[in-house]
């Protein structure tokens, strides 16, 4: 094929037949190597010229184009060929081939359905069609036997093959078809037995196995992105939309493959939806039931039970046509808009030309249950309407676009604006009436309400549109729910109107101040509306509840804000029950989706329920077994001196009849006490689901109002909040819940680059809060709550500091250099904030963290105040230098030196300190830790080295400090410590605490001494000398201690206690046998005296010691090398000539390796000495 590919082929004919001959003996091979062959030979079909085919391959392909109904590999070749040379394969030529002039006839009927069984059951490949089959359906439609092959061979042939693949195959085969399939074909197929088989496998597969639907939306998308013809496409859509099953169609009522219809199709397709809603044709539906649908509707009303289906997926259809279409227009949105108002809400008296939806009356009129279902796809159509991108190409819709405004038609309008229009006109009209008709107080605050919205639309160019537009969309989104739950929203609508006049009045922000303490203002009636809007199912409400709620904040006040807190406090939960309730009964279809959430919580919650029921169980056992005990003793059945068979049958019955009642009164009591606990449980969730909700309007405050003096009555709630869900279960609904909280807590509030700027009036009530929370940390149990009351005591600080305060005057500098007073009048200016008393506090939880035992304050706690605020360094790192000693526990005294030293090095603490100042600190601190390093026991426990650590530390950064800086202290006491430290042996054997004893000896003038190498050497050699008696090393290959031979004859080695060297030559100046490496320096037969000429030292032989060393080092990794290929190796005789040397005595092993030993050292001398002597 690579050949074929790259040109050669086609012009070396001799070749080209040469390599088909190759390709068809190799299809005779195995399975694994005939389908290869085949497939190249196929491609190679494909592409060759017309002429090359019927001059070179025909004649030696004709064996198999005549055999082509014995395998698959042949058709699919014959296939190839016939499509792509027709001159060549002519309908004659066909003949002469195999007897007919055509591949589809009744003839070969029989033969294709096996071949095509064959392909589907081998087919290896997933999720795709044979090419085969796809090449049989191209030559079917060119020979005009489409239907033939469709009818015979594919529903008569293949769907009688009970198989999944052959199935499969089929359902492909249709989707493939869908593009080369002509409208008199589209409808053959469409209607046919594959199409029914279809459904049947769609509807009847179980959730866990395999479905086709997916791939099948993916061939009629392909199908409708390719197609140009509307006509085509809407033959498609309406053949998948009534392939149903009892009445509801296969196809996905959300499918997006809507999106490709053209503009054309997508009318036709709603017109056509629209008319099936009205007047259901069953009979054109292609339908069929399932064995359990069936079962359960016996008895019930079929064609009813059909329609009512059909209808709800129709709704749904053009619900998410909205969504999903691209080629939508305002007028087919707004069309599907009333058509779902329309039937939600109205019905129609009689048939009226001016109202599109009246036009046409529904065959079967809808029951409350149909209303009740296209009511929640309609609101749910109001969600996506409010969300919906501004639709058309005009210019003024691109600006609209480019502003990302959604909600609004291209001339600014709120679409459900336009819908409370349509509901205004509908409610005035006589020829049609609403399915929950308007009282007079009702239909009286619907015309207000549109008032109102169209007074807002006159000041909306005057003031901010987008204040104004969220008004107008909780205002007309409450007023639609009008036709859904009157009673309730009535009241909430007016209480509406009445804040929006309000807010949006002149008059209002005059007389704020004069009803501030009369009557709730119209903001605090605002937040109890949008309060109750969270509580209902919409998420349409909430949404915009949301958007209004960021528009109001800057007019929130203190009643208002406490309000909305008040949610979240455990003594007001019986307040909230009311606004819970609603939305219980209101949502049970949310409520229903809700269960499907609170399996992963009720796990944990059953738990806690058994053992709770384990205890009521004992307590109704005991009354229960009392009770029993009556009932038996009033039949007379514990009397000792009667028997059961004494008994009459009436007395037998009367006490059956009691028992019986007892136990049924028993088990209603249980069932009761088991619906209580899942009633209350899910009371729970919802109450937990509303917390949340309201959660958001807090973090919208802080994020918006970040500036506001309100913010800091949330800071407590919110860390009450936290606490509260701390010591509460630990369901995964709860810790998102907490997650939630702390989220807001530290990213909107802590976090938050601005904070309020007007403190100067609200001094003390800061700081007093600063004070509650810093107690609150330090008395709370728990180290991680107390974090978060530490945190909000760090916030307050940031927002006192932050502010100018207007009583004080800004500090004076020091007389100091000019670039430092400009430092200091950044830092040393404290705004409003108290140093002296804000220091008192922070003292007190410093020395609470210092002292008691187990504190919830952490390191990281101080850490962060030194460094965020360098100004509370100077009033408390007195108290740090203090319990450097003063700590009752080591590990407090090693974080008291630990904070002190990243206090000093902190640049900016020296702008709040004199130099005088400051040497007094250092002097005071090296006084502290020397003090503390004089405790230290003998040996030194393990408690106390994190200690000792962190005084040397610090120790080494008042030393450097104190020698940088040239300061005026006196060290003699501290060096007398030190040099008694050097005495313990836990020093020396830590190599942490030795380096950094030694790193603070360094700037007292010492070094640290280094160990001699010959007092190292004999030691290191004992132990390598052990090692290898580990490792049972053969005596031949140890090292001969040359120090000893050395000193035996009278002279050292050298310096270091080495072997002398060779005396370096001049490049060139050996002698020849320094240059062959024979002689090292010395003779031949002593290679231990190389560096000595009759027995005197050369000069300069100690010059090179490392030399042997780099030798030593280098044969001792030969030398494990070779011992390891040995021990792999195994061989005998080796094993026998290396005998370990634990196994002999040490004398008599000497004394027999001696003689080897020297050669191998000589031998290793001759050959490194002519390099060293270069």
């Amino acid at each position: 094929m690579a050949l074929f590919q790259s040109g050669r082929l086609v012009k070396d004919h001799k070749a080209l037949l040469e390599s088909i001959q190759l390709l068809q003996q190799l299809t005779n091979h195995q399975t694994h190597l005939r389908d290869l062959p085949r497939k190249t030979l196929i491609d190679i079909t494909s592409e060759v010229p017309e002429t090359v085919f019927q001059e070179v391959l025909f004649d030696i392909l004709q064996g198999d184009l005549s055999s082509a109904f014995t395998s698959p590999e042949n058709l699919h070749l014959l296939l190839v060929g016939m499509q792509k040379f027709p001159g060549v394969l002519k309908p004659k030529k066909l003949k002469k081939l195999f007897g007919s002039p055509t591949v589809v006839n009744k003839d070969n009927i029989s033969r294709l359905v096996e071949l095509l069984k064959s392909v589907a059951k081998s087919e290896k490949e997933e999720k795709k069609l044979p090419g085969v089959v796809f090449d049989l359906l191209q030559v079917a439609l060119k020979e005009g036997a489409f239907e033939l092959f469709w009818n015979e061979v594919v529903e008569n042939g293949l769907l009688k093959e009970k198989s999944g693949p052959v199935s499969y195959m089929c359902y492909r085969l249709l989707g493939s078809a869908l593009p080369l399939l002509s409208m008199e074909q589209l409808q053959v197929v469409l209607k046919g037995k594959v199409m029914l088989h279809y459904g049947e496998h769609v509807a009847t597969q179980s959730p866990q196995g395999f479905k086709f639907a997916a791939e099948m939306e993916g061939y009629i998308d392909t199908f409708l992105s390719g197609c140009d013809d509307p006509e085509r496409q809407l033959a498609v859509m309406m053949g998948f939309s009534t392939l149903t099953n009892q009445g509801r169609p296969v196809l996905l009522s959300a499918s997006r493959v809507v999106r490709h219809l053209q503009a054309v199709a997508l009318q036709k397709y709603i017109c056509w939806l629209k008319d099936m809603f009205l007047r259901p044709d069953l009979d054109c539906c292609l339908d069929f039931s399932s064995n359990r649908r069936k079962q359960n509707w016996e008895n019930a009303d079929i064609a009813q039970q059909k329609t009512a289906r059909l209808r709800k997926w129709i709704i749904h259809r053009l619900v998410s046509i909205t969504e999903s279409a691209t080629r939508r227009e305002e007028s087919v949105v707004m069309d599907i808009a009333r058509f779902c108002f329309f039937h939600a809400f109205f019905v129609a008296k009689k048939k009226n030309s001016q109202i599109a939806e009246a036009r046409v009356l529904p065959s079967e009129p809808l029951n409350e249950r149909d209303h009740t279902e296209i009511e929640n796809y309609f609101f749910g159509l109001l969600q996506t309407l409010n969300s919906l991108p501004v639709l058309g190409d005009a210019a003024e819709a691109a600006a609209l676009r480019q502003k990302h405004i959604h909600g609004v038609t291209a001339d600014g309008k709120l679409w459900i604006f336009l819908l409370a229009e349509y509901a205004n006109k509908l409610l005035s009209s006589e020829h049609v009436k609403a399915v929950k008709p308007f009282s007079e107080e009702q239909r009286d605050i619907w015309e207000r309400t549109l008032q109102s919205v169209k007074n807002l639309q006159k000041k909306e160019n005057r003031s901010d549109s987008a204040k104004v537009g969220a008004f107008q969309q909780l205002l007309l989104s409450v007023a639609i729910h009008l036709f859904k739950n009157q009673s309730e929203t009535v009241d909430v609508l007016s209480d509406l109107l009445n804040c929006t006049e309000r807010a949006f009045s002149k008059e209002a922000k005059k007389k704020k101040k004069k009803t501030e303490n009369s009557e709730p203002g119209w903001v605090e009636v605002m937040v109890e509306i949008l309060l109750s809007l969270l509580a209902q199912p919409s998420l349409l409400l909430r949404r915009i509840s949301k958007s209004v709620f960021v528009y109001i904040c800057p007019n929130l006040t203190k009643r208002g804000l406490q309000l909305i807190l008040d949610v979240f406090d455990p003594n007001q939960e019986q307040n909230e029950e009311s606004a819970v309730v609603v939305m219980e009964e209101s949502n049970k279809k949310t409520r229903s989706a809700q269960d499907t959430d609170e399996e992963g919580s009720e796990g944990s919650s059953d738990d806690d329920d058994t053992d709770s029921g384990d205890e009521e169980n004992e307590e109704v056992d005991d009354n229960f077994r009392s009770q029993l005990m009556k009932v038996l003793q009033a039949g007379n059945t514990l009397e000792g001196d009667k028997s059961d068979e004494e008994l009459d049958d009436e007395a037998m019955m009367a006490l059956d009849k009691n028992i019986s009642a007892l136990f049924a009164e028993q088990q209603k009591r249980i069932q009761a006490k088991k619906d209580e606990k899942d009633r209350m449980r899910k009371e729970k969730i919802l109450r937990r689901d509303f917390k949340a909700k309201v959660l958001d309007l807090i973090d919208v405050f802080l994020v918006k109002q970040a500036e506001n003096p309100l913010v800091f009555d949330i800071i407590e709630p919110l860390l009450q909040l936290i606490e509260q869900c701390m010591s509460s279960d630990s369901d995964k609904q709860e810790v998102d819940f907490l997650q939630k909280t702390a989220s807001i807590f530290k990213n909107s509030l802590c976090r938050n680059k601005q904070y309020c700027k007007r403190v100067a009036s609200l001094q003390e009530d800061v700081h007093a809060l600063v004070q509650r929370l810093v107690k609150k940390a330090c008395k709370h149990t728990d180290s991680a709550v107390a974090l978060y009351y530490f945190s909000a005591s760090l916030y307050l600080l940031k927002v006192l500091k932050g502010n100018t305060s207007s009583t004080l005057p800004p500090p004076e500098p020091k007389k100091q250099s000019d670039s430092r007073a400009q430092q200091a009048s950044q830092h040393l200016d404290p705004g409003c904030l108290n140093v002296k008393e804000v220091a008192v506090i922070y003292q007190q939880a410093l020395t609470q963290f210092l002292s008691k035992r187990n504190s919830p304050l952490t390191f990281s706690m101080f850490h962060d105040l030194f460094k965020r605020f360098p100004i509370m360094c100077k009033p408390l790192v007195d108290t740090l230098v203090e319990f450097i000693t003063a700590a009752a526990r080591q590990h407090q005294q090693a974080m008291a030196c630990l904070l002190l030293h990243r206090v000093l090095l902190l640049h900016e603490l020296q702008l709040f300190v004199t130099e005088e100042e400051w040497e007094d600190l250092i002097t005071r601190s090296i006084s502290q830790v020397t003090e503390c390093l004089k405790t230290l026991g003998k040996p030194i426990m393990k408690a106390e080295k994190d200690k000792v650590a962190k005084s040397l530390e610090l120790l080494n950064f008042l030393l450097k400090t104190v020698t940088g800086q040239k300061l005026n202290v006196k060290l003699t006491e501290v060096e007398k410590v030190l040099l008694t430290l050097n005495q313990l042996e836990d020093i020396g054997n830590s190599p942490r605490l030795d380096s950094l004893y030694w790193n603070v000896m360094r700037w007292l003038n010492y070094t640290k001494p280094k160990k001699e190498k010959t007092a190292s050497k004999p030691t290191q050699g004992a132990e390598l000398l052990k090692r290898k008696k580990k490792g049972f090393l053969p005596e031949t290959k140890k090292r001969k201690n040359r120090k000893k031979g050395i000193q035996e004859n009278g002279v050292a080695a050298g310096e270091d206690g080495e072997p002398a060297a060779p005396e370096e030559q001049p490049l060139g100046t050996g002698t020849p046998k320094h240059r062959k490496g024979l002689v090292p320096g010395g003779s031949k037969k002593h290679p231990n005296r190389g560096g000595r000429e009759n027995g005197v030292a050369k000069a300069g032989s100690g010059d090179l010691p490392a030399a042997d060393e780099g030798d030593a080092v280098a044969d001792k990794k030969k030398k494990k090398r070779k011992r390891k290929n040995r021990k792999r190796k195994g061989a005998a005789d080796n094993e026998a000539e290396q005998v370990p040397a634990a196994k002999k005595t040490k004398g008599n092993a000497v004394q027999e390796t001696q003689q080897k030993r020297d050669k191998g050292k000589k031998k290793r001398k001759e050959k490194h000495a002519p390099v060293l002597q270069d």
